[in-house]
């Protein structure tokens, strides 16, 4: 026991037992960390494996069994995760028929399979990816901003308030009173139908923040004028006004200048008809006597 005591007031003795805990330290860190690497990587390729097992259940018969692309339907690969979602948490994918474009619908996934079956197209070439909900969060904000960037960028299309409007060759861009803050920012990142991309370098993340907050303000916001006649301001207001008002005098004024059929009117007409009748017989019965 004295010897133990001994070796134990020894100053390297304090060193190993120090080096002995840094050493089973980094073991159990080691440990823990590794459980966790293996768990991730582990996670993502189950998601990856249902997200193939959907596609090729679902998808495959239009896009192929690898997503390369039909005929029918285009090459998935490089589309990227966000495509995904937009297109399938919109309802517009899985499509009934092929059309010009694929308008909203009733969504038919989870949003999991969803998220698997983007992770499924995300492995195949990369492409955009799913925001975050930090991306796409209006918190802060500059809605001002927003609604000028929406007014240069998105008003020609989908008009002043989101409410849509028709496009050439059978395409439409949709009303986008339904979207969510995160379809909005997959559509700006990668462009449906006959939508540009919005890359970070055309819009920044910021950006599209302020251009998401303007949309769901607009959304939210009263129209204080009662009917929003697309809210493009007092032009169309007062155009409305002004054609609606030219048509009441006109029809005003068709009914003071049209001509009133008194009853003494009706009596001359009678009587004016009755002598014609008359005197187209006598001439009639002249002519026989004479014959």
């Amino acid at each position: 026991m004295s010897w133990i005591i001994a070796r134990r007031r020894r100053p390297v003795a304090g060193y190993a037992a120090l080096l002995l805990g840094l050493v089973v330290v980094a073991l159990v860190y080691g440990a823990l960390t590794r459980t966790s690497a293996d768990a991730a990587p582990n996670t993502a390729q189950q998601d990856i494996a249902q997200g193939k097992a959907l596609f090729d259940a679902t998808c495959s018969s239009c896009h192929g069994l690898d997503a390369q692309g039909t005929t029918q339907a285009p090459s998935l690969v490089g589309a990227g995760a966000a495509a995904v979602y937009f297109q399938m948490s919109t309802g517009r994918m899985p499509a009934k028929e092929v059309g010009a474009e694929n308008g909203r619908g009733p969504v038919k996934f989870t949003e999991q399979e969803i998220l698997d079956i983007a992770d499924y197209i995300q492995s195949l070439g990369g492409g955009p990816q799913i925001p975050t909900p930090a991306q796409v969060s209006t918190a802060g904000a500059d809605t001002a901003m927003g609604a000028q960037l929406f007014m240069a960028n998105c008003a020609q299309c989908h008009g002043f308030a989101g409410d849509g409007g028709a496009l050439t060759y059978g395409k439409f861009a949709p009303a986008l009173t339904e979207s969510t803050s995160t379809q909005i920012y997959t559509a700006m990142l990668t462009g449906p139908e006959a939508m540009p991309v919005f890359s970070d370098g055309a819009l920044s993340p910021q950006a599209k923040r302020d251009i998401i907050a303007y949309i769901t303000e607009t959304k939210t916001e009263p129209n204080p004028g009662g009917l929003s006649l697309g809210r493009i301001g007092p032009v169309t207001e007062g155009l409305v006004a002004f054609l609606g008002g030219m048509g009441v005098l006109v029809l005003i004024a068709m009914w003071i200048t049209a001509k009133r059929r008194e009853p003494w009117d009706v009596a001359q007409e009678e009587n004016a008809r009755n002598a014609r009748n008359a005197g187209t017989s006598v001439t009639s019965g002249t002519s026989g006597t004479e014959h």
